[in-house]
């Protein structure tokens, strides 16, 4: 891990002057995923939020390849770029050591995307997919997604007299993607930027497919004021909502703030705690759906203690 002097001169691949929402954690995680590796490295960026806020007609803020895919393509997009990639080098015309990595939202990962991301796995491809998780299809007006918590208020997943929002809980995607028995796959947070970097380095010398999925809190959907970004991504951890960890070649470990809780040397906070710090959790504070929390705090409870028994903690 290189030292946060050597990281901060590093050339800067992901510009300022993008179009993002102040507070977005999304390119915050990609300028620290992008930090990882000095080698080329070349970016296939699924349609959502992040593709139209750093891409937008004659400009982009971006100073590597970059190659925009639909909703629902972008780890085929990437795979066939390390395919010609391979074979252009093998005819010898490329001698570079390059890397390859997608950077997608939720809806196109969880969801509209997950069949692609499936097949690029399943084939070999030596690419990293990374999900930057902000729990909704933001950008087409905070639609519930795969990824949106039980309990949360979105545009298709309203609360009221009758629906705490939404009903569900999310789909566990990153251990899906494990189930895939790919080289490398962890879940990360941009509060803990040596976890994250750490990771993201790992996927990218992984030598076939890896997969990060990072929470990049959204201040406009999740309702909390722009400021406390790192402040909720931190606090996803700490609650054991979003726990740190990865899957390296068949072994589990905790990491980070998730590994000092398993310890016992960092408290875990409770749920309530997550559920205060943002709007589209407010109508779970009324009594008539404090069920629906206990539900919450009991489930994250519950994958908790398996995720230790994983880890041999």
């Amino acid at each position: 891990m290189s030292s946060i002097k050597e990281l901060a001169g590093k050339p800067v691949k992901l510009t300022e002057g993008h179009r993002m929402c102040a507070g977005c954690a999304e390119p915050i995680i990609a300028k620290q995923v992008l930090l990882a590796t000095d080698k080329p490295v070349v970016v296939a960026n699924a349609t959502g939020c992040f593709e139209v806020s750093t891409s937008g007609y004659p400009y982009s803020a971006w100073e590597v390849p970059w190659i925009h895919s639909a909703f629902a393509n972008a780890a085929a997009t990437v795979s066939g770029v390390e395919s010609a990639y391979r074979a252009l080098k093998r005819k010898g015309k490329i001698h570079d050591d390059m890397r390859f990595v997608a950077f997608a939202g939720d809806g196109g990962t969880y969801d509209i995307g997950i069949q692609s991301l499936s097949g690029a796995i399943e084939r070999g491809h030596h690419f990293m997919f990374v999900c930057l998780n902000n729990e909704a299809y933001m950008n087409t007006g905070i639609q519930r997604s795969g990824a949106t918590g039980r309990g949360a208020q979105t545009t298709t997943s309203p609360s009221g007299t009758h629906e705490a929002g939404k009903r569900e809980f999310p789909k566990d995607l990153t251990k899906i993607i494990i189930a895939h028995g790919l080289p490398y796959a962890a879940q990360a947070s941009p509060h803990n930027w040596k976890d994250l970097i750490y990771k993201a380095g790992k996927g990218f010398e992984a030598n076939g497919p890896a997969f990060l999925n990072v929470v990049a809190p959204c201040p406009r959907g999740w309702r909390y004021n722009s400021s406390k970004t790192i402040e909720v991504a931190k606090l996803a951890v700490e609650t054991c909502l979003w726990p740190l960890y990865e899957y390296d070649h068949g072994e589990w470990n905790l990491t980070g703030e998730s590994k000092r809780i398993a310890e016992g040397k960092l408290e875990k906070r409770p749920i309530l705690d997550w559920i205060k710090s943002q709007g589209r959790f407010k109508h779970l504070l009324d009594p008539q759906w404090k069920y629906v929390a206990d539900e919450i705090q009991a489930n994250i409870d519950a994958q908790w203690d398996k995720l230790i028994k994983l880890s041999n903690q």
